[in-house]
């Protein structure tokens, strides 16, 4: 049998990924956009409470870890054969050093996990029972994610750094394929980011609040350039951005009802977040009495957008190089 020997040629990099995706940004900012607030929007409607949720994805992507390290693979299908996941003993400790969350949140939120029927102790097993609550399968994630690969494919395709021709199709096939691993790098990516916006938003339901309003005035945005060449006009990470907060929507905002219907956060809740947002710079009201975003968060966010695109990169190169010796 003849070994196959892998053509370093065609393999990217990290730094190749990110330079193309932020210098193309228009042609997936506002797609990457709806791929995070479908994941927020997940995250949140699996315990109406996005630690909880955060903390079983968070001993989840431990477990596929060990997997990867003992060289255990697992396709889709296998991995969510059984209602039941074993998964690695933890510490209260250790998820508050991977969560940046105090010790007293951390077990709590592990308590009312119990409670609720989620995370059991059998014996010397800890189990998380799937059935408990909804949404278990990422069906609708696989395809987003899937389609916002295929977008970057595309455009690495037309700059000649990446030569394989893709679909999304494919892409999701092979991502189930090798599940337990892709899903551990799709992990890698998302725990940190949204650690990263607990910390700069102070929780994680401001963030996805101020995701809401990003979102709307994404699509106002592109609604507005139609018929402009906007591929002239926006085409750059900052240029897309600026035009997006400058340009993107002051008319055209999102009202609290409209965001508490879109995520489901109560509205008494998005109320009290929006006024933490408007006192602190981040969205101001309109003339409708609409939030929209300010020039704030050009300095405020875009810098550590950046180093959130760092881990999409990484996680982008990694599943690109796969298809590519798939």
């Amino acid at each position: 049998m003849s070994l196959r020997q892998i053509d370093f040629t065609k393999v990217l990099s990290d730094d190749q990924v990110y330079d193309h995706m932020m210098d193309s940004y228009e042609q997936l900012g506002r797609d990457w956009i709806v791929h995070q607030w479908n994941w927020m929007t997940n995250t949140y409607s699996a315990f109406k409470d996005h630690y909880k949720y955060l903390i079983i994805i968070s001993l989840v992507e431990k477990t596929l870890q060990f997997y990867d390290q003992m060289n255990i693979k697992y396709t889709f299908d296998q991995f969510y054969s059984k209602p039941n996941l074993q998964i690695e003993k933890f510490s209260i400790s250790e998820l508050c050093e991977k969560l940046q969350l105090p010790k007293e949140t951390v077990r709590r939120k592990v308590l009312e996990l119990e409670k609720l029927g989620v995370l059991k102790r059998q014996k010397k097993q800890i189990i998380i029972d799937r059935s408990v609550f909804p949404q278990v399968k990422p069906e609708r994630q696989l395809k987003l994610t899937s389609k916002y690969i295929y977008l970057v494919s595309q455009i690495l395709n037309k700059d000649k750094i990446y030569s394989k021709n893709l679909d999304a199709k494919l892409i999701e096939y092979t991502m189930k394929r090798n599940f337990s691993i892709c899903w551990r790098w799709f992990y890698r990516m998302q725990i940190p980011m949204v650690i990263g916006y607990h910390e700069m938003f102070e929780d994680v339901a401001t963030f996805h609040i101020w995701g809401t309003v990003a979102m709307n005035q994404a699509f106002n945005y592109k609604r507005n350039l139609n018929g402009t060449n906007v591929y002239n006009l926006t085409p750059d990470y900052m240029t897309f951005n600026k035009g997006l907060i400058e340009e993107g929507g002051p008319s055209t905002g999102v009202s609290a009802m409209s965001i508490s219907d879109m995520t489901n956060i109560p509205r008494a809740t998005v109320i009290r977040k929006c006024k933490y947002l408007v006192s602190n710079g981040y969205l101001k009201l309109n003339d409708k009495k609409q939030y929209v975003m300010t020039g704030f968060n050009i300095s405020r966010i875009l810098p550590y957008q950046k180093k959130v695109f760092r881990n999409k990169a990484k996680f982008l190169r990694k599943v690109l190089n796969l298809l590519t010796i798939s």
